[in-house]
């Protein structure tokens, strides 16, 4: 019936029911017997935020309040990020070694001016860094993530993509201006990361839209080779060529981040970080923060360097040579079996010999040219998809044919 009220809602009301809880709710009586349940709710809490539940003592006012600061200063801790990211240059100043592209630049930056660009060189050497530090010295902060569209290799950059994402972005006409009163250009930029990868037609339905939104939009093209770019699209791009970095350049921002994290690494060691990376300081930032997770705070050494970057050992690559030299095809054999029963990549393997032979003063250089053209077959095979332990044994039997011959 309406108003009813059942059994258990009486019970309540009784005379000494809510008494037998505490009765006056001023009293110690009520803080000792309500403690259990204030006690369980903070358990509840921290099973639902992940944290980790262990025996407290009683919980009062003051210490609760204690733990509650304390809980949201550690939420507030900046999270782990790669340190790739961490030491992206911010400001074009901090490109290093490609001092052509960031004087022009930095001419650009003064006139709140940008051409289309076309950014090409090896891997690692800046060129992402460079135009993202230039958007963000451009339009500031606040404005970037609303004038800069970046798509790379991991998009769907095909032409239907170019026709509908790129071309809706780039008929958007922006306005407004940056909160430091700093002059904001009145236009967008788009950056296409790995643009060699683009299909010609995607290629060609960009160059019409270049030339359509010129009042509105800026590109960047970025890529390894600027052959596989259309001869329209780079007539329309200002081209730079950003040089590999020197050995002496990546061992100065390697050694500066190792301080900044303080990381002790060896003369060796470092060394052989930057031979392994080829060049691509990307690459090498990311052994450096492998290798330092490995030895947990202990000194990073030549070998802890080899271990992350998966390269052969010297003295393996040294094992094989003294196969193919003993002559014994069976010896070649074992050693062959042994490589890839280790797991190493015949790719690698293929790269190490390559440097061991042209490195090798004791081959006559028409050895060398018949090797050479045999780790190119051998390289064309194993991108094909064949067998590696055949592709090895037939690299192998033909250096052991050019050690042991006469010249």
């Amino acid at each position: 019936m309406p108003g009813a009220r059942g059994p258990r809602a009486a019970r309540w009301e009784e005379p000494g029911v809510v008494a037998g809880l505490g009765g006056n709710l001023g009293t110690e009586r009520c803080e000792d017997e309500v403690q259990p349940f204030l006690e369980g709710e903070v358990t509840m809490q921290a099973f639902l935020k992940g944290t980790s539940i262990s025996s407290k003592p009683p919980l009062t006012k003051d210490r609760g309040v204690a733990a509650t600061a304390r809980s949201s200063g550690e939420n507030k801790k900046a999270k782990p990020v790669p340190w790739v990211e961490k030491y992206r240059p911010k400001y074009v100043d901090e490109v290093a070694f490609q001092e052509e592209v960031v004087a022009v630049l930095k001419k650009s930056l003064e006139g709140a001016d940008l051409p289309n660009l076309l950014f090409y060189g090896p891997p690692g050497t800046g060129k992402t860094s460079t135009i993202l530090a230039a958007a963000r010295e451009l339009f500031g902060p606040e404005l970037f993530r609303l004038r800069v569209l970046e798509l790379n290799a991991s998009d769907e950059r095909g032409i239907q993509v170019v026709r509908e994402k790129v071309k809706n972005f780039a008929q958007l006409t922006v306005t407004g201006s940056r909160s430091d009163g700093k002059p904001c250009p009145p236009f967008k930029i788009v950056i296409l990361d790995e643009a060699d990868s683009m299909t010609s037609a995607a290629q060609a339905a960009l160059r019409r839209t270049m030339e359509k939104e010129s009042k509105t939009t800026r590109f960047c093209l970025i890529c390894n080779y600027v052959s596989r770019i259309i001869e329209p699209l780079t007539s329309r791009c200002s081209k730079f060529r950003f040089k590999p970095l020197s050995d002496k350049i990546q061992q100065q921002r390697l050694l500066d981040i190792a301080d900044k994290e303080h990381i002790k690494i060896s003369n060796e060691g470092l060394a052989h970080l930057v031979k392994v990376s080829e060049g691509d300081l990307r690459k090498a930032i990311t052994f450096l923060q492998s290798a330092t997770r490995l030895t947990g705070g202990k000194e990073v050494t030549e070998k802890v360097i080899t271990d992350i970057a998966g390269v052969i050992p010297a003295e393996t690559i040294d094992g094989v040579f003294a196969a193919c030299q003993s002559g014994s095809f069976d010896k070649l054999e074992a050693v062959v079996k042994d490589l890839i029963d280790e797991g190493h990549a015949a790719t690698q393997l293929v790269n190490q010999l390559h440097d061991g032979v042209v490195e090798n003063d004791n081959l006559s250089d028409k050895q060398k040219s018949v090797i050479t053209e045999k780790l190119a077959e051998v390289d064309k095979c194993l991108a094909d998809g064949a067998d590696e332990h055949l592709q090895l044994i037939g690299l192998c039997a033909t250096v052991m044919q050019q050690l042991t011959q006469n010249c």
